[in-house]
């Protein structure tokens, strides 16, 4: 599901005006083969073609580590496990192609995945694909999701406003 039915309600009273929305951000790890780096799972956007972690948005009432998970299942059909909470920081504003401006306290969590032998599939129309990679053959991204991907192969924790 691209756009959670509460925020389609809430724009269609509010228009395009700013929103702030609780996000979450999953750093799927599981072990490289023959002892290769690790490998992150990463989705493709529909909207831009960028490579990403999955991230999604908060339901009313949901927590932000129940809802990583149910994004994670939905976008990948991978079933993961949170390993710890790495940080958090406000993102935004983004302004969408549809004139939609939002901003996000994003809670970033590192999960691994239950199956690690388990191959990702395309389950929503928010991604044209996804796939394990390398951590050391990571496509060009965003700087705070290499930033949050290399915190969760470290195991750090405790970031926050952007690593500062």
């Amino acid at each position: 599901m691209a756009t959670p039915p509460f925020i389609v309600d809430l724009r269609a009273k509010i228009g395009h005006d700013p929103l702030w929305l609780p996000g979450v951000t999953g750093i799927v790890l599981r072990p490289g083969a023959d002892g290769q780096a690790d490998e992150v799972l990463l989705v493709q956007r529909v909207d831009n073609g960028q490579w990403t972690p999955v991230t999604g948005i908060c339901d009313p009432g949901e927590q932000p580590g129940d809802a990583i998970v149910r994004e994670i299942r939905e976008e990948t059909g991978i079933t993961a496990r949170i390993r710890g909470l790495i940080g958090v920081e406000a993102v935004g504003p983004v302004t969408y192609p549809n004139g939609d401006v939002s901003s996000y306290m994003d809670t970033s969590f590192s999960l691994v995945a239950v199956d690690s032998s388990a191959e990702p599939t395309v389950g929503d129309d928010e991604s044209t694909a996804v796939r394990w990679c390398p951590v050391d053959e990571l496509p060009p991204m965003k700087d705070r999701f290499v930033r949050t991907i290399g915190w969760a192969v470290e195991g750090s924790s405790g970031h926050y406003g952007g690593g500062k």
